[in-house]
């Protein structure tokens, strides 16, 4: 019995050290998004993972979010393979979730809100890696705008906890 629980042990710590690490970014406008995304920096759509459980991002410490970054529906969005959201890969072992959720900025600018400042650091770099126009608004929390093919501007903050 013993072995069998050690055995256990053993297969259950492989699987989490391999899982991909997720960042969730939410976003004012999901489709929006995936043309941002697919389109301007050309992130590869990556597979759910398998530690990834419905509504998964919503028990993260959502409870204590300004409302401002917030809309009434969080993770309402479909995506391929039927679940909430988008799913990009950001690096090898890193993936970028992309849910509904955040509210419209100033002048009704398309937002991008995440908790993790290496998810944005990390989308940033790829932004000036592909050489789009952006600006840096504020390094601490981390504000930054990028304009779109479309000629849009995206905000993309880090909320402070």
């Amino acid at each position: 019995m013993v072995m069998l629980l050690g055995a256990y042990a053993v297969a259950m710590w492989l699987f989490l050290t391999s899982a991909p690490k997720v960042h969730t970014v939410m976003v004012s406008d999901v489709e929006g998004a995936r043309e941002f995304y697919e389109g301007m920096l050309s992130l590869p759509v990556a597979e759910i993972p398998l530690h990834y459980y419905y509504n998964y991002e919503q028990s993260l410490g959502t409870a204590g979010l300004n409302p401002m970054y917030l809309s009434g529906s969080m993770g309402s969005t479909t995506a391929r393979g039927g679940s909430d959201g988008l799913w990009y890969q950001l690096k090898k072992n890193t993936q970028l979730h992309v849910i509904s959720g955040a509210s419209y900025g100033e002048k009704e600018r398309d937002r991008h809100v995440c908790f993790d400042r290496d998810c944005l650091d990390q989308i940033l770099l790829r932004v000036q890696t592909r050489g789009v126009k952006h600006k840096i608004r504020r390094e601490k929390p981390l504000n930054f705008l990028v304009k779109d093919y479309a000629g849009r501007v995206v905000e993309f903050a880090e909320v402070a906890n």
